[in-house]
C-alpha cells in the first residue's frame, strides 16, 4: 500500500507542478514536474511487480490492466512531452494513472493467470497497443478544440501548450501508425498463440479488435491516399478507439464485474 500511495502522492505532485509551468510558459514549460512523474511511474510499476510477487504470476484482470494501460500512457506522454510539445497531455495522463492505480489496489489481486510466455508476450502487445492508441485518441481530441478555438478566432491562453496544427496532426498520425503496427502484432500473436480464440468468452473481443484494427487501417489509408485530415480524422480515431475500448474493457468488465466470470 505504501508504494501505492507514495506514486499517487508524486503523481499529484507532478500535476501541479506542469500545471504551474504551463501557467507561467505554455509554449515551453519547465521540465521540473518530469522528475516526481518519473518516480511515481517507477513506483506505479513497482506496484505491479509485487502485487504479481503475492499471486504468483501476472495480474491483468479489469482494474489491472486498465492501471497498466494508464501507466503506459503516463509514460509516453512524459517521454515525448518537450520534443513535440504536448506537456498539456500529461495534465490528463498522470492523474489518471494516479486514479487507476488506486481503483487496481482498491479491487484487490485477482488470481494470477497461466500464461505461456507467448501468452504473455500477446498480453505485453496488447497493453502497449491500448496505451498508445489512447494517447492518439487523447491528441485527436486536442486537435478538434484546436481547430474549433481556431475556427471561432477564441485564441486562448492555454492554446499554446499544444503545438501548431499541423504539427499535432503529424503527431496524430504517427501514434496511430505505431499503435496500428502494435494492434497488428497483437492480432497476429493472438491467432498463433491464444487457443480457441473465437471461444464464447472471447468471441465479442476478437471480432471488435478486428473491425477496430480495420478502422484505424482504413484511416492510414484515406490520409496516405485521400489527404484525411481535421474532422474526418478525429471521428474516425475516435470511433476506432471506442471499438477497441468495446473490444476488451467492455467485454471484459462485462465477464469480471458484471457475470463475475475470470477470463
Amino acid at each position: 500500500m505504501t508504494l501505492v500511495l507514495v506514486s499517487v502522492a508524486l503523481y499529484l505532485v507532478s500535476t501541479g507542478l506542469l500545471a504551474a509551468a504551463l501557467r507561467r510558459d505554455p509554449s515551453a514549460p519547465s521540465d521540473g514536474w518530469r522528475i516526481p512523474a518519473t518516480l511515481a511511474m517507477a513506483l506505479h510499476a513497482a506496484a505491479h511487480i509485487a502485487a504479481w510477487k503475492e499471486v504468483d504470476g501476472p495480474d491483468l484482470h479489469f482494474f489491472a490492466a486498465l492501471s497498466l494501460v494508464s501507466l503506459g500512457m503516463a509514460g509516453m506522454t512524459t517521454a515525448v512531452a518537450r520534443r513535440e510539445r504536448v506537456s498539456a497531455l500529461a495534465i490528463i495522463a498522470l492523474p489518471l494513472a494516479g486514479a487507476l492505480l488506486v481503483a487496481y489496489r482498491a479491487s484487490g489481486h485477482a488470481p494470477s493467470m497461466a500464461l505461456d510466455w507467448q501468452q504473455q508476450l500477446h498480453a505485453t502487445l496488447a497493453l502497449l497497443a491500448y496505451a498508445t492508441l489512447a494517447v492518439a485518441a487523447l491528441l485527436a481530441v486536442a486537435l478538434a478544440i484546436q481547430e474549433r478555438a481556431m475556427r471561432r478566432r477564441e485564441f486562448h491562453g492555454w492554446l499554446k501548450a499544444l503545438p501548431p496544427l499541423v504539427q499535432l496532426e503529424s503527431l496524430l498520425f504517427r501514434t496511430i501508425a505505431v499503435g496500428f503496427g502494435l494492434l497488428t502484432a497483437t492480432l497476429l500473436t493472438g491467432v498463433l498463440f491464444v487457443e480457441n480464440l473465437f471461444a464464447q468468452h472471447l468471441v465479442h473481443k476478437t471480432v471488435l479488435s478486428i473491425l477496430s484494427w480495420l478502422a484505424f487501417g482504413a484511416l492510414l489509408y484515406g490520409r496516405r491516399r485521400h489527404g484525411w485530415r481535421g474532422a474526418k480524422a478525429v471521428r474516425w480515431t475516435l470511433a476506432a478507439m471506442g471499438l477497441l475500448v468495446l473490444a476488451y474493457f467492455g467485454s471484459k468488465g462485462v465477464l469480471e464485474l458484471v457475470l463475475h466470470r475470470p477470463v
